[in-house]
């Protein structure tokens, strides 16, 4: 790829002598067109003076001795006298009424006759172009030709094209000069800009801020540094991610180690059978706890998209329900779905949505005795907002640590948890525009309330 500068100086150069040849194209056409029609002009007005001359009153040998005066001063024409080289190209012709040749300049063509037509015509004799104007003159019988080569029209349009075209193409090498340091000029804010990227530190995420910019230059500025966010945002997700997965994996690794050594220690089978039992349970939960950081992890840059579109909530509701069914009779739970009647229509994201009710019945079923029930029911909740609630008839949950259940890696009396289902049921409710809130229910157990927007934030 050419560099910017290049390509710019290529495409106005080109641009400029393009439209120099048309213009020149032009030119040459309407000097060709004028200076015919003065040429014409002057034959007619040539051969009209001479018309004027020969109607002079006078008798027989006075009229010999005029085209004997004529035909000498005529020969007298050349470009070795005082003159005009084109002089030898201009050539005139008389005949009287019975065709006999009068006046004949040296440098008119050779006729084998007089011309029968009058006015302006073009001829080829003696292997030249002649444009000609014959004018008869009734009073004296006489008929008067004269003519020019055409070589001399020719020869000044193409003086008037090179004088037009040789300082417009010179001017146009000078202009390209010109162009290219003023291109370098109006190039010198990128240039400072690259150079300002250039010289950052690789580990900078710090935004730009250069001053002055033209205005060209601030939607790439305001890119970059979009750009420049969202690096550190998804860095800040990772250092978290991995800050998170150590955090939480450290112990029951460790615990891991302790029960696989105490299976190898083991004195007999009883107490490897029981070893080997703890390191069941602690892989389950280490499961989960990766399955869940994995979550987090995909949702919170998913989140970050805004997928939004246009779902029937209860719908949606519904076919997870359905395929969180067998979980809850598996553990001898019964599923329990409340839709009012209303129009639950709304622009979010559907899969967070799902995620969220998930780790909502997930929870309330891990709290849920056997034989209990877990509820949920959808509802308005005034004119802006929907309610997904989950109730569950579980021990429900000390006051004191309601708020703490939000946090990461906390678990309420459930040592089978990970400890981020809420967390990322309260992410989803922050980047859908709607809130999560966690209360204790009047007849014993736990409701959940995800409250979201109908229509996607602005």
């Amino acid at each position: 790829m050419t560099s910017l500068r290049r390509r710019t100086l290529w495409l106005v150069m080109v641009l400029l002598l393009l439209g120099t040849l048309l213009i020149a194209y032009f030119n040459y056409r309407d000097s060709s067109h004028e200076i015919e029609e003065i040429y014409d002009a002057h034959l007619a007005q040539n051969a009209r003076l001479l018309m004027g001359v020969m109607r002079m009153p006078l008798t027989k040998p006075e009229q010999d001795e005029l085209y004997r005066s004529f035909n000498d001063a005529l020969s007298s024409a050349a470009p070795r006298k005082v003159g005009h080289p084109y002089e030898s190209k201009l050539a005139f012709h008389v005949w009287s009424k019975d065709g006999r040749s009068l006046v004949q300049s040296p440098s008119a063509p050779p006729f084998d006759h007089a011309p029968l037509k009058t006015g302006f015509h073009s001829i080829q004799l003696a292997g030249h172009h002649w444009r000609g104007f014959v004018l008869p003159d009734p009073e004296q019988g006489l008929l008067i030709w004269v003519g020019e080569r055409d070589d001399v029209r020719q020869d000044l349009v193409q003086r008037i094209v090179r004088h037009t075209l040789g300082p417009n193409m010179v001017g146009i090498l000078v202009l390209a000069a010109l162009v290219w340091l003023a291109i370098g000029w109006g190039l010198l804010p990128l240039q400072n800009m690259a150079r300002v990227i250039r010289s950052r530190h690789a580990e900078s995420l710090a935004p730009l801020q250069i001053v002055p910019l033209p205005k060209e230059l601030e939607p790439m500025q305001a890119a970059i540094n979009r750009l420049l966010a969202q690096i550190e945002l998804m860095l800040q997700r990772e250092r978290r991610f991995i800050g998170d997965a150590a955090h939480e994996m450290r112990t029951p690794l460790a615990v891991l180690r302790l029960h696989a050594q105490n299976a190898l220690e083991a004195t007999s089978d009883e107490q490897r059978a029981e070893a080997l039992r703890f390191l069941t349970v602690g892989v389950d939960r280490l499961t989960r706890v990766v399955n869940q950081l994995l979550t987090m992890a995909r949702v919170e840059p998913e989140l970050a998209r805004q997928k939004w579109q246009c779902l029937d909530l209860a719908h949606l509701v519904r076919e997870h329900l359905a395929e969180l069914t067998p979980l809850l009779l598996d553990k001898g739970l019964e599923l329990a779905l409340e839709v009012t009647d209303d129009d639950f229509h709304t622009t979010s994201d559907a899969a967070a949505i799902g995620i969220a009710l998930q780790n909502l019945v997930t929870n309330a079923t891990n709290f849920s005795p056997p034989g209990g029930e877990v509820k949920v029911s959808l509802l308005p909740d005034g004119r802006d907002f929907f309610l997904l609630r989950v109730e569950d008839q579980g021990p429900g949950i000390d006051e004191a640590r309601l708020e703490r259940l939000f946090e990461r890696f906390y678990s309420q009396d459930n040592p089978q948890g990970a400890g981020l289902g809420l967390a990322i049921v309260q992410m989803i409710a922050t980047r859908l525009g709607g809130s999560i809130t966690l209360y204790n229910r009047e007849g014993g157990g736990t409701c959940a309330d995800l409250k979201l927007p109908r229509l996607a934030p602005g």
